[in-house]
């Protein structure tokens, strides 16, 4: 089976990093305070907890031989406000915990929400969403149960085992030294499987992590799942990730399941020896040990074990959740490469005026897109670009509104070089109108004004009838306020981009940026369009990006793009003069419109029939 990008595993670290566990206890640091309160609740029960065995001593080797039923009905209502206060403080501790749990989480899934904000186009072009969507919900939802009791329950046991130890001791020295030998054999056990128990949950969050890309780019391209009928082998891929993801599952969790029987295992052998040895001290003519004891003694046997399970269960949930925070902070330290300077100023007023000096671009080190692209333009003057394919249109537009860095070279709006100012206040000068007319859930009415929040409604809808989308909105169920699904299935690719259009005038930009605005427009409606658009262009830098060379004939300067350069410049009627490569182009498209205009008019005319002859 053919290896896509949603199948390609990501390189697991073989040692992990400690730094990663203090940033994460940076983020703990806020909440010290209140943990330190629910810490000090959780021990105090606990240590009222260990007298308990002590109370059943006492009545067992002196109270009730003794019949005194006064101190036996004492320490039982002792026990049972031990127990009361031990049942307030467990409550307080989850009420506590689960919120300073969340907030951790909401911290943690902010920071990296916010950072995905500020990462380049190049990040998002090299990989599949879905690998990016598990990062921000499920890897950092796996650490919730860590943050919100793993560390109080492991600062808790920790104490509770010396506190056990201690009263083990005070009950019989040698019964707690025969107890104390299963924990080197525990060690052992831990110490063997720890390296291939982390491996296997970085093993495992690869394959869930390749499994969401999938379904994620499964929903996304339904549609053409279902035109090219691709159901059966889009499910045989999904059984092949589900099962990679399972058997990963499968094996990572096996190793988590090792420590809980082998902690058992070793206590109940322990448990065994002290039995033996406690008995028969009993039994002895001397008589060394207490039937009280005993029972005490067992009784801390079960309460010395259970924190050491706690604990062995916080050991797996750690080695999961590192597994995770290997991906999280990851996503964190990704380089923003496209960021404001130190020191950057805002942009001032545009006025309109863009040049490109010297200016080098490649996306892949190695294969350059532009090399050496010189131009200048004026203020308020439309500006077009044409050529085939990938021969670096898009780009450019793209470095005007530094979306990527150049390689070397510079680009200035009115002179000002557009590296040293703030990202923010260049953009908010600019409308951008992209190939991708992308469609938010919500209102029409957000989406248009999703550039400009500020506009009232009535401006929105002079920016829907500027660009021909106020007649098909009106005619909707709720006209501007029909709620409109994600990416805008409800709508057609040429109402999507009459929207995306109205969202990019609505703007007011300085700088006007087209990327094949009218692709998914019929040429009745392109007619209209032009029409409100030739007022609006007006007093504006514009940049068009077109195919159909009908929609920018009147540009005041077309710039015909190829091999990483541009080969001509000029207006529609130089360039045809010319009889270069943008004449070749034109002359192809109309020869491509006229065969169409006659196979049409051939179609639509009535058969005449000769009459018959002889």
């Amino acid at each position: 089976m053919a290896r896509n990008r949603y199948d390609m595993d990501e390189i697991l670290e073989d040692r992990f990093d400690v730094r990663q566990l203090k940033r994460l206890a940076g983020y703990v640091t806020p909440y010290k305070n209140k943990m330190a309160g629910v810490i000090f609740l959780m021990l105090t029960s606990s240590a009222l907890t260990m007298m308990v065995p002590i109370f059943f001593q006492r009545i067992m080797d002196y109270y009730i031989p003794q019949k005194d039923m006064g101190k036996i009905a004492f320490v039982s209502l002792l026990t049972l406000a031990v127990a009361a206060y031990s049942a307030i403080a467990m409550g307080f501790k989850i009420k506590t915990m689960s919120v300073v749990g969340q907030n951790i989480i909401h911290a943690i899934r902010t920071d990296i929400f916010n950072h995905l904000q500020e990462l380049p186009f190049s990040y998002y072009d090299d990989r599949p969403h879905g690998k990016i969507q598990v990062r921000v919900v499920n890897y950092v939802n796996s650490l919730s149960d860590l943050l919100s009791n793993g560390i109080v329950n492991t600062v808790t046991d920790l104490c509770n085992l010396i506190f056990i130890i201690l009263f083990m001791l005070i009950c019989d020295a040698r019964l707690t030294l025969v107890c104390l030998c299963g924990l080197p054999v525990l060690a052992l056990v831990i110490t063997i499987i720890k390296k291939k128990q982390r491996r296997a949950w970085q093993i495992q969050s690869n394959k869930q992590s390749n499994l969401n890309a999938y379904i994620a780019e499964s929903i996304g391209g339904i549609r053409v799942t279902q035109s090219f009928v691709r159901e059966n082998e889009n499910s045989q891929i999904f059984s092949h990730l589900s099962g990679n993801y399972r058997n990963a599952w499968m094996r990572a969790i096996k190793f988590n399941f090792t420590m809980g029987p082998s902690v058992d295992v070793i206590s109940a052998v322990t448990t065994s020896f002290i039995y033996v040895l406690g008995i028969r001290w009993i039994l002895a003519p001397d008589a060394t040990m207490t039937v009280g004891v005993l029972i005490a003694f067992t009784a801390y046997i079960g309460r010395f074990w259970a924190p050491i399970n706690t604990l062995a269960g916080f050991y797996n949930s750690l080695l999961t959740a590192i597994s995770y925070l290997e991906r999280i902070f990851e996503t964190i330290d990704e380089p923003v490469l496209v960021s404001d300077i130190k020191g950057a100023s805002d942009m001032p007023p545009v006025k309109g005026e863009v040049a490109f000096q010297n200016v080098c671009f490649s996306y892949e080190e190695g294969h350059p897109i532009l090399d050496n692209i010189n131009f200048r333009t004026n203020p308020g003057e439309t500006y077009a670009f044409v050529g085939p394919t990938g021969a670096g249109k898009s780009t450019i537009v793209n470095l005007i509104c530094r979306f990527y860095n150049v390689d070397s070279g510079r680009v200035l709006i009115d002179g000002t070089d557009i590296s040293t100012v703030t990202i923010r206040s260049l953009r908010t000068q600019m409308g951008i109108m992209m190939q991708d007319s992308f469609i938010f859930s919500g209102t029409i009415m957000d989406n248009i004004r999703y550039g400009n929040r500020e506009a009232s409604d009535e401006e929105v809808v002079a920016a829907a009838k500027t660009v021909c989308a106020h007649d098909f909105i009106s005619q909707m169920e709720k006209g501007y306020y029909t709620e409109v699904n994600e990416r805008g299935s409800r709508l057609s690719a040429g109402q999507r981009q009459l929207i995306s259009f109205a969202r990019a005038l609505l703007a007011n930009p300085r700088i006007l940026i087209l990327d094949e605005a009218t692709s998914s427009i019929d040429t009745e409606t392109e007619i209209l369009l032009q029409k409100g658009l030739n007022e609006l262009l007006k007093g504006r830098t514009s940049f068009i990006i077109a195919h159909r060379l009908s929609t920018i004939k009147n540009a005041d300067c077309i710039m015909y793009v190829d091999k990483g350069g541009i080969l001509e410049r000029g207006s529609h009627e130089e360039l045809l003069a010319q009889k270069g490569a943008y004449y070749e182009l034109y002359l192809s498209q109309y020869d491509f419109l006229t065969r169409n205009a006659e196979e049409e008019t051939t179609a639509d005319s009535p058969l005449r029939l000769e009459p018959a002859r002889g």
